[in-house]
């Protein structure tokens, strides 16, 4: 075990956390000795009391009545706060000056934008009245397909602020992915913007949104947001507006908020689709908003004036997460095109000049930084920064190596793991607990997550599923057009019933950490022992030579072989030297159960659009199998190697 980053007492001290637990007798013990595990415990024992305390703390705006938490040893069934009424739109627009700055954006390549809070609320009450009069009422859906950009944030509080639920999908789709979405929800209205930039291109979308438009039969009105263009054209589509034209009509209205039960209903988040059509998954307004802030404020120890930045695309569920931090009053910094732009400084360059104080990014992001050989700490002022976040996929922990000695050698690092299942986390940081080298630092308060076997016993430094025994306020409301809660229940309750299972094959370890070995569906079972993809994956990518690989298990007469598919780096070749020295560091640095049968170069890798690897796609078109919704793919072209591949021989 080794200890990268322990905090100091001050900074213990001075954690909106310690004055959380400090601000009740019950759990002030905790706070006097910065015991985090104690005051876990404590938040699953009393879970009423908790979740009730975190209103209070966060100073939820709404009314909370009495009752916290009905049917609690249901899971599902479970409800929370059920008298309760809020918006969520109002307490991401809570008062501060108008002058603040809430929103930072700066597109690859172009100039960059800021927009103070006042401005905010005015644009959003004029989105609101414009939607209102398009006729869009609570429970109504509004889609959008849109970049990273302000105009995301007014369109998805706008659309709360009516009682309406928000839909989003970035552009980089295509029509077919979008219509694979949104198609299942029938929006009212649609908000699409004319393109977006990405690796120094300008990449024309209004053809495909037209496509989608026309397809989706319940829209009342489309907004088109020009950005490519000053103005863009509004051919080809009925009932359309440009979004400056929309709010300059509007511009004055006063802003208003429904107030609604807790668990109504705010987002549709869609999953990634390669196993089927995408799920839409349903997300209660107050279970987001109260489950945000608590992983901001007392976990990520957000607060007034911060400047917040994670590297997302609207597609993926980081950006819903990032837009609950102006209910912090702190500054979101959004960042729209190629992450890797300006020799992959472009992400280091944003978070030096917006002083960044949450530096928020995939563990590919740093997987790749690494493989550059940046050293953002020599080249970059970085000194704003008190937390750097990675999720997306397993940071390993020569990922942690990398951040600690080339980024930020003092900053707290904080491995999340969570998804769009439950809009948040399960597992993430906290400012009382030391950074382990290679494990994420423990589990989110209210989050009953252990390690289960196969038949439903506890684990302890052995990897099995990571399951959540106890109800909590961010599960779905359950999927869309699912009456039944069928989809819902095969989902995440078939294995364990009444336990959630999240699908992540993990280990809790002595510490009190977890480190996540991949996705459980996608676990290797060589000789009948399991085996987690990122175990491969983290030594195996740290060779100079490799870029990125993807493992997969090939099954012939009920016996599995590992096929090892690697993307070599510029002007590099997989010779024969290279895939002994492969093999005998995976035999000495894992077991020889971890050696692949065979390694093989591939041009490609499929990715999701949000860049996670797909393993399972791989594995469809090795045994012959089609590959479902190919249209989640970013680049479903990649498939076309493995298809080609001559038949190997059986295990």
């Amino acid at each position: 075990m080794t200890i990268l980053w322990n905090p100091d007492p001050e900074f213990k001290a001075a954690a909106l956390l310690t004055a959380f637990a400090h601000g009740d007798p019950q759990t002030a013990e905790y706070a006097e000795t910065f015991d985090y595990a104690g005051l876990h415990a404590w938040s699953l024992a009393h879970r009423d009391a908790f979740w009730s305390r975190l209103w209070d703390y966060c100073e939820i705006i709404g009314e909370k009545a009495e009752r916290i938490l009905v049917d609690g040893a249901k899971m599902p069934g479970a409800r929370w706060f059920p008298e309760a009424r809020l918006n969520f739109a109002q307490n991401l627009l809570r008062p501060r000056a108008d002058a603040d700055i809430a929103i930072v954006f700066q597109g690859e390549g172009q100039e960059r934008r800021a927009l103070a809070f006042g401005a905010l609320k005015r644009q959003v009450a004029a989105l609101a009245a414009y939607l209102r009069n398009c006729g869009v009422q609570p429970g109504d859906r509004v889609a959008a397909y849109l970049h990273n950009a302000p105009e995301a944030i007014v369109g998805m509080l706008a659309t709360a602020s009516l009682g309406a639920v928000w839909a989003s999908c970035s552009p980089d789709f295509g029509a077919a992915a979008v219509l694979d979405r949104f198609g299942q929800i029938a929006p009212k209205a649609l908000i699409v913007a004319d393109g977006y930039f990405y690796k120094e291109q300008a990449l024309d979308r209004l053809a495909q949104a037209g496509e989608i438009a026309a397809r989706l039969p319940d829209l009342e009105t489309v907004l088109v947001v020009p950005y490519l263009h000053a103005e863009s054209s509004l051919d080809g589509f009925p009932k359309a507006r440009l979004w400056p034209d929309a709010l300059s009509e509007h511009d004055g209205a006063p802003l208003n908020f429904a107030l609604l039960p807790f668990d109504h209903p705010l987002y549709i988040v869609f999953s990634s689709g390669t196993t089927g059509a995408p799920k839409c998954i349903v997300h209660s307004a107050g279970g987001s908003l109260l489950q945000h802030m608590k992983e901001h404020r007392l976990h990520c120890d957000i607060r007034a004036g911060d400047r917040v930045f994670f590297a997302t695309t609207t597609g993926w569920m980081m950006w819903n997460w990032l837009a609950s931090a102006l209910a912090s009053r702190a500054t979101i910094l959004l960042y729209d095109g190629f992450p890797m732009d300006r020799d992959g400084a472009a992400l280091f360059d944003f978070a030096e000049r917006e002083r960044a104080t949450l530096f928020g990014v995939s563990a590919g992001f740093l997987r790749a930084a690494q493989k550059l050989g940046l050293e953002p700490r020599k080249t970059h002022d970085l000194g704003a920064m008190r937390l750097v976040a990675s999720t997306g996929s397993p940071l390993a922990p020569e990922g942690f190596d990398y951040v600690y000695r080339e980024v930020a050698p003092k900053t707290q690092l904080a491995s999340i793991s969570g998804g769009t299942d439950i809009l948040s986390c399960f597992v993430l940081g906290n400012p009382w607990s030391p950074v382990i080298r290679g494990e994420i630092q423990g589990p989110g308060l209210g989050m009953a997550v252990e390690i289960w076997d196969d038949n439903g016993h506890r684990l302890f430094e052995t990897q099995g599923e990571l399951v959540c025994t106890g109800a909590f306020p961010s599960m779905p409301i359950g999927f869309w057009n699912d009456p039944g809660a069928e989809k819902y229940q095969n989902a995440y309750f078939s294995s364990f019933p009444g336990v959630w299972r999240h699908g992540d094959f993990a280990t809790q370890t002595e510490s009190g950490g977890f480190v996540i070995h991949g996705r459980s569906d996608t676990t290797l079972n060589p000789q009948g022992v399991r085996i987690g993809t990122a175990e491969l994956y983290r030594i195996v990518e740290s060779f100079p030579q490799i870029e990125e690989c993807l493992a997969v298990g090939q099954e012939a007469s009920g016996v599995q072989r590992i096929l090892l598919f690697v993307k070599l780096r510029a002007g590099e070749r997989l010779s024969s030297k290279l895939r002994e020295c492969i093999g005998r560091r995976l035999s000495d640095e894992a077991s020889p159960r971890h050696v692949p049968a065979a390694i093989i170069e591939a041009p490609e890798l499929p990715h999701t659009r949000s860049g996670k690897l797909v393993e399972l796609a791989v594995r469809d078109v090795l045994h012959g199998r089609a590959v479902k919704n190919i249209e989640a793919l970013a680049n479903p072209e990649s498939l076309n190697f493995f298809a080609r591949l001559p038949p190997l021989a059986s295990p």
